[in-house]
Formats: structure tokens, C-alpha cells, sequence
């Protein structure tokens, strides 16, 4: 008996000639779970395929890898597109993959990032373009379905916390394929219609439910408005790229709406702050013009005005002295350089010089005496105007219209309670003063 052995590598090459000529085996597309990925530094990649029961080997090269529009990870459900055959060097079949996207959700996961990312880097999320969500609102506005859980809750959430602010509605499509646009368009709208602040969102689902807010066109209108807008789409951990973009997120459109306004209690609180705040501030400036007239009303000056004119007297002593000081600084400069000018002249001995010199000195003696007078009637009406000032505020001259000032042991006496029958008095007059001693008291 005859026997012809073959080799392995001949035996592998057999099988991947019968996969490779097998038309079902040239255009597979298959679905499934990747692990142990591997990107190779040529730039291929190297994964299972794998589902519950079963795994396959798989190799994408570099010319189909440049395509994707993501980076595979081992967890990652995917659909694939490729032709099935050996590898010889291991005796096993895999497949060579030309295509690949992500299953089911996937897609709308790396849209959502990609946007996010996108949007991200142009500071669409940036704090400093958030504005602040005005604390009483009078009006604001509700973009929402018209039907459904999520615009009964704003609604009754803000007429219960807050009834004296008007809440209008503008029903949008927030689920479908016309919905991005129909939402654009009514915060176009009400963005114009005076509100104080915008509640945009609906309530949960899955999503491709919640799709319409993670639009582009959405985003910017958000964005973009001029009024302040809380976000509220879906539950607390659902996240879309409405609540990144605008001025605040609230978990829950019912949350949205404690948001946007405060509550009775919070008004009675505030209003309560402010009485005790505006209270206070009156006490303290009571207290200080208290001080105020307190200071003034026990001033020195007050209590003795004759300190005032003595004040004054100083002040025109001065005047006076420095008035002299100038006159006689004057004057010696000019004998000074006359003497000069005589010794020089009876060097020189020019007659029309002298005579000139001469009349120099005339006109300087003329202008130095309008000078001085000048000095002098000025200094005089200072003066009389500094006493007759002196003369208002002096406390003594009421004694010319009949009054006296008594005086025992050098205190003024006020009232007649303060004297008793003997003491000695001191009387004083507007021209004099005069001792007494007190005989009755009525």
C-alpha cells in the first residue's frame, strides 16, 4: 500500500485555497464582542471576535484602519465586514476585516463625544460665558412638549413655589428627526419675548430619545441666546450636550423648576434679613450723629468763645509784625543800593547821571509811599473787620443791652437756687463790675 505524506504547511495551504474559493467565505459580515485588541506599531490591529458561545481571530491592516473613525477597545460591540481564510503559519482561520462600526448605540456614543469634544474646544462650556439665573424672576419661559409628565411638573412646581411669577409655554417636538430644528426655533422665539429666564428639556428616555438635545444646531441656539436657560433633559444621569452648553443644569425638569425660582419662605426669610439689616443701620447712624452732636455741643470753642478772639488778635499781631518786617526790609534794600549809587556817582561825578538818579528816586519814594499806604488801608480794613467779627461772637456785648453776668468765687451763677442769703456776688456790667452781697433770696 502506497501511502503519500504531505507536509503541514502543504495541508494549510490546501485549506486556504478551499476557504478563499468559497463564495460564501469572500463577503462575511459578522457581529461581536473584541478582546485581547492589540495595535501593532505598523499600524494593524490584531483582536477576537467573540460571543457568547464561540471566537474568532481578526486582522485589520493599515489600509483599512485609517478609515476608522474610532479607536477599538477590548469591550466594544462591533459590526464587521470581511472575507474569511487561513493562516498558514498557524494553521488557523481567521478574518480579514475591511470594515468596521460600532453595534447599535455605539454610533451615538462617538457622535456624542466627538461633538462634545468638538464644542469643548471652541469654549462652548466655558464658565465665564454662563449667566446668572436672575433670583425673582417675573416671566419665564418653558420649551418643552406641551403634552407629557415633564411640563405638568414645571408648571406645577412653580405655581406652588413661586405664584406670582408668569410662566409661558412654547411646545416644541423633542424626540424625532424634526425635533433639533422645531426646538432651535422656539428658543429663537422666546428669546425675544422678554423672559427672565429659559427651562428647555423634556422628561426621560433612552438615547435616541434624548437625541435632539445632543444636536449641533441645538447647542449653538443655546448658546447663543441672550436670556439665561437651565437644561433639563431627562433624569439625573442622563447627560446631552444642551446640559454643557447651558447656564445651568438642573438633574430633573421638576429641579428645574426649584431652580428657577425661589419659595415663600425664602421671600419671607430675605425680607426679614433686610428689616433686621436696615434696623441695624439706622441704630448706628442714629448713634453716630448722636456723637456727632454730642462732640460739637461740648467743643471748647463753644464753651469759651473769648479763646476765638484771642485767636484772632494773635493772627493780626503777626499780620502786623510781618507787615513792619516787609516795610523795613524795603526800605533798607533801597537806601542800600541809593548809597551805592551816590558813592559811585561821586566817583564818576556825571551830572545828567545825578540828576536822573534823582528822579528815580523821587518816583521810587512816590511808588514805595502809595505802597505802603496801600499796605497800610488794606492791613486797616482787615483789622476792622477782624474786630467787628470779634465783636459778634463776643458774649460781652449782650451786657449793652442791660444784662449782667453774676459771678460767685469766679462761677456763673445760672439760677437763683444757687445763691444763698450773704454771699458775696460779683456784678458784671457792660462798663464795669460790681461786688454785692445778697440780702434775699426771691
Amino acid at each position: 500500500m502506497n501511502r503519500e505524506y504531505q507536509t503541514i504547511t502543504e495541508l494549510n495551504n490546501y485549506i486556504k485555497s478551499i476557504l478563499d474559493n468559497d463564495f460564501n467565505l469572500t463577503r462575511v459580515y459578522l457581529k461581536g464582542e473584541i478582546s485581547n485588541f492589540k495595535n501593532h506599531t505598523r499600524g494593524h490591529f490584531y483582536f477576537t471576535l467573540k460571543d457568547e458561545a464561540s471566537r474568532l481571530n481578526a486582522v485589520m491592516f493599515q489600509n483599512n484602519t485609517r478609515t476608522l473613525k474610532f479607536v477599538p477597545e477590548d469591550g466594544m460591540k462591533v459590526l464587521v465586514t470581511g472575507r474569511i481564510s487561513a493562516y498558514p503559519a498557524s494553521g488557523s482561520y481567521q478574518i480579514y476585516v475591511e470594515a468596521m462600526e460600532l453595534d447599535g448605540l455605539g454610533n451615538l456614543y462617538l457622535e456624542f463625544e466627538k461633538l462634545k469634544e468638538k464644542l469643548y474646544k471652541e469654549g462652548l462650556f466655558n464658565k465665564e460665558h454662563k449667566k446668572p439665573i436672575p433670583r425673582f424672576p417675573e416671566r419665564i419661559g418653558v420649551i418643552t412638549a406641551d403634552t407629557g409628565a415633564a411640563v405638568r411638573d414645571i408648571m406645577s412646581t412653580i405655581k406652588r413655589r413661586y405664584p406670582l411669577c408668569e410662566v409661558i409655554l412654547f411646545p416644541t417636538l423633542v424626540q424625532g428627526e424634526n425635533a433639533a430644528p422645531n426646538i432651535v426655533h422656539q428658543i429663537e422665539v422666546a428669546d425675544n419675548y422678554n423672559c427672565d429666564t429659559l427651562i428647555v428639556g423634556r422628561g426621560g428616555g433612552s438615547i435616541e430619545d434624548l437625541w435632539a438635545f445632543n444636536e449641533e444646531v441645538v447647542a449653538r441656539a443655546i448658546y447663543n441666546a441672550k436670556t439665561p436657560i437651565i437644561s433639563a433633559v431627562g433624569h439625573e444621569p442622563d447627560f446631552t450636550i444642551a446640559d454643557f452648553v447651558a447656564d445651568l443644569r438642573a438633574p430633573t425638569p421638576t429641579g428645574a423648576a426649584e431652580m428657577a425660582v425661589p419659595t415663600k419662605s425664602d421671600i419671607i426669610n430675605l425680607i426679614n434679613q433686610y428689616k433686621l439689616r436696615l434696623n441695624k443701620n439706622i441704630k448706628t447712624l442714629v448713634n453716630t450723629k448722636f456723637i456727632s452732636l454730642y462732640n460739637l455741643k461740648n467743643a471748647y470753642v463753644l464753651k469759651n468763645p473769648m479763646t476765638l478772639y484771642e485767636m484772632k488778635e494773635q493772627m493780626l499781631d503777626k499780620l502786623i509784625d510781618n507787615l513792619h518786617k516787609s516795610i523795613n526790609g524795603l526800605l533798607e534794600n533801597k537806601q542800600h543800593k541809593l548809597e551805592i549809587d551816590f558813592n559811585n556817582l561821586k566817583l564818576v561825578n556825571p551830572s545828567k547821571i545825578i540828576i536822573n538818579n534823582q528822579n528815580k528816586l523821587k518816583d521810587i519814594k512816590i511808588n514805595l509811599n502809595n505802597h505802603i499806604d496801600k499796605l497800610l488801608i488794606n492791613t486797616k480794613h482787615n483789622l476792622d473787620y477782624l474786630i467787628n467779627t470779634l465783636k459778634l461772637v463776643n458774649p460781652l456785648n449782650i451786657l449793652s443791652n442791660g444784662y449782667s453776668l453774676v459771678k460767685v468765687d469766679e462761677k456763673i451763677i445760672k439760677s437763683s437756687k444757687e445763691l444763698k442769703k450773704n454771699d458775696i456776688i460779683n456784678v458784671r456790667l457792660y462798663d464795669g463790675e460790681i461786688d454785692a452781697i445778697v440780702k434775699e433770696i426771691k
